[in-house]
């Protein structure tokens, strides 16, 4: 049986720069970012910012103080970047045809850092009887895919990938090959996240791994820059709805853009730090290019990992040359870093950017890379500094590399029938 198509027809996001899709795609093509001042946290800690939204558990979960207590809030972001996705879809989701064809794969780096906190404080104050019997649904990574899989009735493939900052784009490559395997006809796939707690931010400190640009918040997060001194962390969630091509257009569906390719590998090199060689990197951005059959010279575009890290940015370049050649070094490869304006949401980074690069594809506008200003000479490719740039293009990739060296390429192309 031939591989099946898969496209795309709905998508959901929240983003310290945007709270729906279309917030998020305007912010991203007018250069502007949501990084602010750290709010809610109770200790000082060494970096002040964050890309936070600017929600509370109680407004997420639409005012229900029930549902905003039981639940951490890297779901509560999850379930609502999937009802937009849902929304956006169209999808009749009280009257599946065969729900069992219906995938949920969501996953988070972290999960409920934010509940095991609060639950260990409540031990250590008031006793072990004290304790929640909500700390475990609530702390669990695969609570978000299993609460957007009850919220709208989907019993097929159903679980959570958890791949650092790899672990969007990984959910989303699955559920990819689930469809286009035949093992089901769509799914709720992507990232969420919700790391800035105290814990959180003091642990990412403590590696040397955040920028400390407490003077100048709206500047930290710099991609390619010279000047870079680390990520910026952040929380949300990018939600995608897959669907087998045929399902969707007999049903009459919008289609926003086509998976064609995935790729996955792993440095096995360092808990932290990226291959110099970038031997996986290139293998992955290889296989995905493979997979979907689709020449390097044919990407018009690369959504990179681009962290703001020294180590990153600087092999990631590498990478990139390596396996675009001419094509990149040339400059007929536009590049950026949309985390230069939502900062680094860790397991939903994938999610977040596979939405960036499929809106690119579509509206044929390429985000750009903020805060560029001082041209780093080991990173001399073309990051789309500073401005979109207006430019028709048929493939987009998208890169996301973890912790523990895990990574992740992705393939998207235009959607022309």
């Amino acid at each position: 049986m031939a591989d099946r198509r898969v496209v795309v027809t709905g998508m959901g996001v929240l983003a310290c720069n945007g709270l729906t899709v279309a917030e998020f795609w305007d912010a991203l093509k007018n250069g502007r970012h949501g990084i602010g001042p750290i709010q809610g946290l109770s200790r000082p800690h060494t970096t002040t910012f964050a890309g936070q939204i600017r929600l509370d558990d109680l407004a997420l979960a639409n005012g229900d103080r029930r549902i905003a207590r039981r639940k951490d809030r890297f779901v509560h972001l999850a379930l609502r970047a999937a009802a937009e996705a849902m929304k956006m879809s169209g999808l009749d989701y009280k009257n599946w045809k065969d729900p069992f064809r219906v995938a949920t794969i969501i996953g988070a780096g972290i999960g409920g850092l934010g509940t095991i906190e609060a639950e260990h404080d409540v031990l250590r104050d008031r006793g072990p009887t004290r304790v929640s019997p909500f700390l475990v649904p609530k702390m669990i990574v695969d609570s978000a895919a299993g609460d957007v899989s009850i919220a709208y009735g989907a019993k097929g493939p159903n679980y959570a990938i958890t791949t650092a900052c790899a672990t969007g784009s990984h959910c989303i490559g699955a559920a990819f090959h689930h469809i286009r395997s035949g093992l089901c006809d769509l799914a709720i796939t992507g990232g969420t996240e919700a790391p800035i707690t105290d814990l959180g931010l003091s642990g990412f400190n403590s590696i040397g791994a955040l920028s400390t640009r407490n003077e100048s918040p709206e500047t930290a997060s710099r991609p390619f820059d010279k000047d870079r001194d680390g990520f910026v962390i952040a929380e949300g969630a990018g939600i995608v709805i897959l669907e087998e091509l045929e399902h969707a257009k007999a049903r009459g569906a919008v289609i926003y853009g086509e998976v064609v390719g995935f790729g996955m590998t792993g440095d096995a090199f360092h808990e932290t730090q990226p291959d110099p060689t970038g031997a996986a990197g290139v293998a992955c951005m290889r296989m995905a290019l493979n997979d979907s059959k689709v020449a390097p010279t044919q990407v018009g575009y690369l959504n990179a990992h681009g962290t703001s890290t020294p180590f990153n940015d600087k092999s990631e370049t590498n990478i990139i040359k390596q396996v675009f050649g001419t094509h990149a070094t040339g400059r007929a490869l536009a590049i950026s870093s949309t985390k230069s304006m939502t900062g680094h949401a860790l397991g939903a980074a994938g999610g977040l950017e596979a939405v960036a690069s499929l809106l690119a594809l579509r509206d044929g506008v390429l985000p750009p890379t903020i805060n560029y200003t001082t041209p780093d000479p080991e990173c001399d490719l073309d990051y789309v500094p500073n401005t979109a740039r207006e430019v028709k293009i048929e493939y987009a990739l998208s890169n996301n590399l973890g912790f523990g060296g895990h990574n992740a390429s992705l393939v998207f192309k235009r959607f022309s029938g």
